[in-house]
């Protein structure tokens, strides 16, 4: 029995199609993935930190952004959608459509069963070679914890583990602190 080859997408193809599409779809090396829904939980926990880091970063030179900004990492060639992600100082951007960001600073994930894989391992070394890239959120959605990843002066990464209610994640980044109560406003776990 013979596998079918799968018909190689470049870049510009991929994005003329996800500017039209209905839904998104992340692209790797030739091939376009697409992204299935997010639960309830995951959606609240995104419009959390969202909002809160919109808050934190008002009148400021950094800003937030959620789920629906493309992020393009260049020098793998991944374009992926973070759940939030944020920048300081003017956006780069791919180009003129305004909607493929290039320069994140900060760049979270709520994490599911499906994705914590990959993000934990795969998605976050695509991500360390964005230059500017200096912090990785990864957030839980079954109890309080975030994974802090923060990139040291000396090239290298620092994960602090921070788990329940009262914990607090300060984002050096950005200049903002997180509350796990806030982040986890309106959560239940079962």
């Amino acid at each position: 029995m013979s596998r079918q080859a799968k018909a190689y997408v470049t870049s510009v193809e991929y994005l003329a199609r996800e500017r039209q599409a209905e839904h998104k779809s992340e692209y790797y090396d030739g091939e376009i993935f697409a992204m299935t829904g997010a639960s309830m939980r995951h959606n609240r926990i995104t419009l959390n930190i969202g909002a809160e880091l919109n808050v934190q970063l008002r009148g400021r030179d950094c800003q937030a952004f959620t789920s629906d900004m493309r992020v393009h990492v260049s020098a793998t060639g991944l374009y992926t959608y973070p759940d939030v992600t944020a920048i300081c100082g003017e956006p780069e951007l791919q180009d003129e459509h305004v909607d493929t960001l290039l320069n994140p600073v900060l760049i979270v994930e709520v994490l599911s069963k499906s994705t914590a894989r990959y993000d934990r391992i795969d998605k976050f070394a695509h991500y360390r070679s964005i230059p500017s890239f200096a912090e990785y959120l990864l957030v839980s959605q079954d109890e309080y914890r975030v994974e802090h990843n923060v990139k040291r002066p000396d090239g290298r990464w620092l994960l602090t583990d921070i788990r329940g209610r009262e914990g607090r994640v300060g984002l050096s980044s950005v200049g903002c602190v997180l509350a796990l109560s806030d982040i986890y406003d309106r959560v239940s776990f079962d």
